[in-house]
């Protein structure tokens, strides 16, 4: 008997200066690493490499765990061992650093794959190869791209045999999802994470044509989906390890075609008593689907992102998403909130005609007129693997050639209206804009309105506002606690001494945790100030005012620009032809019943 090991690895990302990201406990567990965690698991309980083999199977998800890389490469060379390590749901800016963990390994003369959205979107939508994965095949690492349900087992054969090939490309055969390996994390993974969140993808695919967007070009604009019994199977075995919160991953949840037979059969479990709650993402256009909204709600939703991403008609064209539409924005957030769901959306910032100025005055029109919890600011980048970052390598375009800076939230590419330093201060400034104490106090209000605890927002806003406003970090690369390692720089980076470093970092740390908590303090204030007032309950504003006439509202948004005015007119036109439609109807159905008399 001998032993094959399987090392499951999810990079982190540096930091500003060189230092990887880690937490304590991070906060949102990897899909990438669940599903293929699952897919090892079930080629060992299969014995795909044969009977005399045992395959052995760890995870790491850097955010939360230093790597043991020379543990992990004593395990692989141990006498009666051999093994692969593979580097999961590796993004462009993830990819620096998975390529330093790779020259470790590499240097041991252990075997490394990296597979994720930066090789898979590179190579789908690029003529050439980039020189970064060049760099990686040069170095005896092999590229997964693509989706490894069907694919893992035949993959492991050859490495076993060590006759992998450099780059297995599976771009054009995505499986359909029925019947496949379900995501799974054991506990032990999850633990590191709160303890109580899993994550798992339900479908996969969007049918939108966002620009911006490497899912459409690395998951398929097709939608494939799991059945009903694979996600009551999910949630019954994470439910038998105490897990019962969820992060559904779908690019768009309201695409997948077997999104109501899901929710229905969420919906049973909860009737049976199975406490179950999630959150899932969306499009602007989710609530136009009869039953959808209610039903989110009946079976467990409680949070969902919203791709919002501007509201200015505009730079909505420019991203090519033309299925947000200005007109449904504030019915489509009150159908959300009249559901007691708490509503987070995504803002892009820096389109071509961006300038601090134009981004203020739509921040404060968002404030007044979108009754919207969460905004999650993103810089406008060209990642890798979108139709963006496509053109303007064919157009032979500057861009920063180093893809740690690809976070969104850092400048990558020239602006037509504002200096990359300018620029950089208007991503940090905007997200004080939203979260003023005065318009978070607003929020708070909404939701007492909407008979939602207000303890809910304070609880969003700390980890939302504080990833960035103290942790200087992206609200989906946070956790609890923020780990500094001296020894886990960039390599091109020097290494501080400890007298320099230490004393640094905990100097840091602590002014870093005292403003947090002078600021969860102030905002508690408020929120007990707002749950304790009775007027609280009939608040009301402009946004949450409900919604009669979408197309005839005065609202500064439909007067942004021409575009703005052209998008309600189109409204208008429609809502016209909706109404005389539905009079032909009414007065056909009215001579049929006159003509039975």
């Amino acid at each position: 008997m001998r032993t094959f090991h399987i090392e499951i690895v999810k990079p982190s990302h540096y930091d500003k200066d060189g230092y990887v990201i880690q937490w304590w406990k991070a906060w949102i567990p990897s899909n990438s690493m669940a599903c293929l965690f699952a897919i090892a698991r079930d080629c060992s309980e299969r014995q795909v490499l044969g009977e005399g083999v045992a395959i052995e199977i760890n995870a790491w998800d850097e955010m939360n765990v230093r790597l043991p890389l020379r543990r992990i490469a004593e395990r692989i060379k141990a006498p009666g061992s051999s093994g692969l390590v593979c580097l999961v749901g590796v993004q462009s800016n993830q990819f620096p650093r998975a390529m330093a963990i790779a020259r470790q390994l590499r240097a041991e003369g252990v075997k490394v794959a990296i597979g994720g959205f930066h090789v898979s979107g590179c190579l789908a939508m690029l003529k050439e190869m980039p020189a970064e994965l060049q760099e990686a095949i040069d170095l005896g690492v092999t590229l997964f791209a693509g989706e490894a349900e069907e694919h893992f087992e035949a993959f492991l054969k050859d490495v076993d045999a060590g006759t992998e090939k450099p780059v297995y490309n599976y771009m054009d055969d995505l499986p359909n999802l029925q019947g496949e390996t379900i995501p799974y994390l054991p506990q032990r993974l999850v633990k590191r994470y709160d303890g109580v969140i899993s994550s798992f993808d339900a479908g996969r695919g969007c049918p939108f044509q966002c620009s911006f967007c490497t899912i459409i070009n690395v998951q398929g604009r097709k939608s494939r989906w799991r059945d009903a019994d694979d996600i009551e199977r999910i949630v019954l075995e994470n439910r038998a390890q105490g897990i019962t919160r969820f992060f559904i991953t779908d690019d768009n949840f309201a695409r997948n075609k077997n999104w109501e037979p899901i929710f229905d059969r969420l919906i049973s479990l909860r009737a049976q008593g199975f406490a179950v709650s999630f959150l899932i993402q969306v499009d602007t256009l989710a609530h136009k689907s009869p039953g959808f909204i209610e039903q989110a709600a009946a079976a467990g939703c409680s949070h969902v992102f919203i791709g919002l991403e501007s509201i200015n008609a505009d730079n909505l064209a420019v991203m090519k998403k033309n299925q947000n539409r200005i007109t449904e924005y504030r019915k489509m957030f009150q159908a959300w909130k009249e559901a007691g769901i708490i509503t987070y959306a995504g803002f892009i910032m820096g389109l071509p005609g961006d300038t601090p100025e134009t981004l203020k005055r739509d921040i404060e029109i968002v404030q007044r007129e979108l009754p919207v919890d969460l905004l999650e600011f993103t810089m406008l980048t060209p990642l890798p693997g979108s139709e963006d970052h496509r053109n303007l390598t064919e157009a032979g375009t500057w861009m920063d050639p180093d893809l740690n800076k690809y976070d969104l939230e850092t400048v990558t590419v020239a602006h037509p209206k504002m200096s990359a330093e300018l620029w950089q201060k208007t991503y940090r400034d905007i997200w004080n804009w939203y979260y003023s104490d005065e318009h978070v106090e607003r929020i708070m209000r909404r939701n007492v309105a909407y008979g939602i605890k207000p303890v809910k927002i304070w609880r969003s806003v700390l980890q939302i506002y504080g990833a960035t406003n103290f942790e200087g970090v992206h609200p989906q690369q946070c956790g609890y606690l923020r780990r500094k390692d001296r020894t886990q720089r960039r390599p091109e980076m020097p290494r501080l001494s400890p007298l320099v470093f230490y004393p640094r970092h905990w100097a840091e740390t602590a002014v870093k945790y005292v403003r947090f908590g002078l600021y969860a303090l102030k905002t508690h204030k408020i929120r007990k100030r707002i749950a304790a007032d009775p007027a609280s309950r009939s608040y009301r504003d402009l946004a949450i005012t409900p919604v009669v006439d979408a197309e005839g509202e005065d609202l500064a948004m439909f007067a942004l620009n021409d575009s703005a005015r052209a998008a309600v007119e189109k409204a208008k036109r429609q809502a016209g032809e909706r109404k005389r439609r539905e009079e032909e109807v009414a007065a056909a159905e009215e001579e049929v019943l006159t003509a039975a008399e």
